[in-house]
């Protein structure tokens, strides 16, 4: 992106971006610690430049609401992303955070986790339509960058020149190859990667471990010797919060 936008406005969106997703994962579910502000506020003046205003330094006041009516009302010729569906997110995400303390479940459910987790479902997707938008791909190959660039920063996992450490070692070896796998994102993993990334005791039981997460459950495809997670093992991964550092 940052041949088409500013550079040091993409770095921030990156950043702001690792930083909700790294908040989220280490439990972080107050909306005080997964809120996007730095996100958002890299993403309105991206969508600035993209619409050809006057770029508002970053430390000085942006007047959202302004600037969300000024982008509504640009002509048709500017993408509708640009128009109206990220300025739209944005707000929802500023509104979320905004008024999080205004109103009160009556059965004494707390909303924070599910307003966390809409958070940064909408954070995901605004960042993949940036990268659809200025890296000229489709929407499935923004939502695969954006997924790489997610896994990255998973807690749980923490790379040491390339060798992946778990830091969770009470997870049994099916678990420990799906975080593996979730960790490499679309590039997958090669038997002999797993093997040297799993315990020791793991690695006898290996092939049947893989083939059960393959063929039994589904949470993994192979191709040849190299593993890759599937949408089935994602979802496993996020229902059970298995990246989370406990």
């Amino acid at each position: 992106m940052g041949s088409h936008l500013e550079p040091k406005l993409v770095n921030e969106l990156l950043d702001g971006h690792a930083e909700v997703k790294r908040n989220y994962y280490l439990g972080g579910l107050r909306l005080a610690e997964v809120e996007g502000g730095r996100f958002c506020e890299a993403a309105f003046r991206l969508l600035q430049q993209a619409a050809g205003l006057s770029i508002t330094p970053l430390g000085k006041h942006l007047d959202t609401e302004k600037l969300i009516l000024q982008l509504q009302n640009l002509s048709s010729q500017h993408r509708d992303s640009v128009r109206l569906h990220i300025p739209r997110a944005l707000r929802l995400v500023y509104d979320i955070r905004n008024k999080r303390d205004a109103a009160h479940l009556a059965d004494g459910i707390d909303p924070n986790m599910q307003d966390a987790t809409l958070v940064v479902s909408v954070v995901d997707w605004i960042l993949a339509e940036f990268i659809r938008l200025y890296h000229n791909v489709s929407a499935d190959e923004a939502k695969k960058i954006v997924e790489t660039i997610v896994a990255r920063t998973a807690p749980i996992v923490q790379d040491f020149d390339g060798f992946l450490k778990i830091l969770n070692p009470s997870l049994n070896a099916g678990d420990w190859c799906l975080v593996l796998l979730y960790q490499c994102g679309a590039s997958g993993a090669t038997f002999d990667q797993l093997s040297e990334w799993v315990r020791p005791d793991m690695r006898r039981n290996l092939k049947r471990t893989l083939d059960r997460l393959v063929h039994d459950k589904a949470f993994a495809h192979a191709t040849g010797t190299t593993y890759r997670i599937t949408l089935r093992g994602q979802k496993e991964i996020d229902a059970r919060r298995l990246v989370e550092l406990t």
